[in-house]
Parts: C-alpha cells; structure tokens; sequence
C-alpha cells in the first residue's frame, strides 16, 4: 500500500495525468459553463461576499428566480428552485470548496488583491458539473503567495498559538 501511495504522489509531482475529479451530487443540476461561461455572469453576481469578507455565499432561490421566473420555467430543476424559494428555504447545496476553521483567509483580501476566482477554483467557467480543482492546500495556497510575493509568516493565515 505505501508504495502505491509513494507512485501517486510521484506521478502527480511530475505532472501524470490522474483521473479527473468527481463532482458531488447536487439538490439540482447547475451548470458554471452556462452561467459564468456562456451567459459571462460574474461570479459575485451569484456569490455575494457581505461583511467582512472571508467567504463568499451561494446565491438564495430568490436570486435564482430573478432571471429563471421567466427562463426554463418548464424544466423540472427551476420548478424544484422555485418551491424553495416560494418557500424560503435554502437549497442544500453540497459544498465544492471549504476553508478549515483554524485558517484565516478572506476572499475580499485576496480578490482586492487581484487574484482570479479560477485561480483557486480552477476553470469553473468551462465545468458543467463543479468538482474540486484547485489546490486550496496549505502547501498549494504557500506555493501561490511564494510566487506573488505574499506573507509566508505562519501568523499571515493561522492564529498565534499561546
């Protein structure tokens, strides 16, 4: 078992193809390439980051309905969206990317900053289906501030210890 896993390690260190990530299955299809590809809604426009910024939310039905009130009315998915929104209930979204507890970060830092979503989240403008991509890592998100010059200090993302 160790050596299978000293092979993956390697193959990925040299830049193997693995296979493609999985995508978890959502309350309801929705696809990034239609919306933020096609359609080039940015994605603050469906991710708001309200105050102070650390985490960027996931739209509530009634956004959704703003435009999908009057498009694909018909589908199944929007008539399950808008139950939820009629209802005011949040849709159980399965999470994609989430930052642990004991990590400071802050998305508004980081895009005042000039960092790209798809820097992070990888090319979510081109994914039907949103799986995870990108490295949040401590080890990927320390080779993306080694490489802008950002804070390596263990203190810039993590709470002093006492």
């Amino acid at each position: 078992m160790r050596t299978f896993l000293a092979l993956l390690v390697f193959a990925a260190a040299c830049g193997a193809q693995t296979a493609p990530p999985v995508a978890p299955a959502q309350p309801i299809p929705f696809s990034h390439k239609t919306h933020a590809g096609d359609l080039k809604l940015q994605c603050k426009m469906c991710h708001p980051n309200p105050d102070p910024g650390e985490t960027m939310r996931i739209a509530a039905p009634p956004v959704c309905m703003q435009c999908h009130s009057a498009i694909k009315t018909d589908s199944p998915a929007i008539q399950k969206l808008a139950a939820f929104a009629r209802n005011g209930r949040e849709l159980p979204w399965v999470r994609v990317y989430e930052i642990p507890s004991y990590v400071n970060f802050s998305h508004r830092t980081h895009l005042t900053a000039g960092n790209k979503c798809e820097e992070c989240h990888g090319p979510v403008a081109q994914r039907v289906q949103l799986a995870r991509e990108g490295n949040i890592s401590m080890g990927g998100c320390m080779e993306c501030h080694r490489v802008k010059k950002a804070g390596l200090d263990c203190t810039y993302c993590h709470d002093e210890r006492q």
